[in-house]
């Protein structure tokens, strides 16, 4: 049985039971506990279940985790973001982009400048700014993910380690007044940490549906982010408890 095979029955299961352990979906699934665990692993990074101590649970909104299904989710409002975004990055500058769907946005709006360097984990990004005359691109190296079509490991972390940036434009899975900073996974996680301690400005880009909501993996605090970019469709009373945090905030 293949990955993807056993991945529908273990998602399948726990989405069912609501949790399960590694025996009890072995028992269930007739998988030795060995590659529940080695699946486990493989699904909790992908953001389709939740990694628990002895199995896993059902995450209680399903993500969209391929980033042909994120660049399709919210269109508008990442159009919109992505256009402000680009009003921030200027000729001469050395920028890192990440591999969101809403930062891949940006790209169009940024290929008239000149002498830019851009640092960026995202083929996506690399194929639209391939052919721009004055950009310069810097192809992290490191492991594909060939379902976030990015860069991403420990490798991808050295790479990014060696340089410094004007400025960092990052998404995030999640983001509250309370928690912070959040992500789907430890891997994404460590690239987004990577770019915020190697650049002197950090705008977050994140539309409204991500925002006042926590995801599995929280790795930062809000005073590493100098800028949030959002849509107007983010609520008063969010916006104000994340103004509160010290927060500055543009909405399209």
């Amino acid at each position: 049985m293949s990955f993807q095979e056993r991945k529908k029955k273990i998602v399948s299961a726990v989405n069912a039971a609501g949790s399960l352990s590694v025996f009890e979906l072995s028992e269930k699934l007739s998988m030795s506990p060995a590659t529940i665990r080695r699946d486990l692993n493989d699904i909790s990074e992908e953001g389709l279940l939740i990694r628990t101590h002895g199995g896993a649970m059902k995450m209680d909104n399903p993500v969209l985790t391929s980033f042909a299904d994120k660049s399709g989710a919210n269109e508008n409002n990442k159009e919109t973001i992505g256009k402000m975004a680009a009003d921030f990055v200027q000729d001469g500058d050395i920028i890192f982009l990440d591999c969101g769907s809403t930062v891949f946005k940006m790209c169009r709006h940024i290929k008239n400048r000149n002498g830019l360097k851009v640092i960026t984990n995202s083929l996506p990004v690399l194929a639209e700014l391939f052919d721009a005359p004055g950009i310069s691109i810097n192809l992290i190296g490191g492991e594909i993910d060939k379902q976030r079509r990015a860069v991403h490991g420990e490798r991808a972390v050295q790479h990014i380690d060696q340089y410094q940036a004007n400025k960092a434009f990052i998404g995030v899975d999640g983001i509250s007044a309370e928690k912070g900073l959040t992500a789907h996974s430890e891997v994404e996680a460590m690239i987004t940490s990577a770019f915020v301690r190697n650049a002197d400005e950090i705008l977050l880009l994140c539309d409204s549906s991500k925002i006042g909501k926590d995801s599995y993996f929280r790795f930062g605090s809000l005073a590493l982010i100098h800028k949030l970019i959002t849509d107007k469709d983010l609520g008063n009373q969010t916006t104000a408890a994340l103004k509160e945090k010290g927060l500055d905030i543009v909405k399209g």
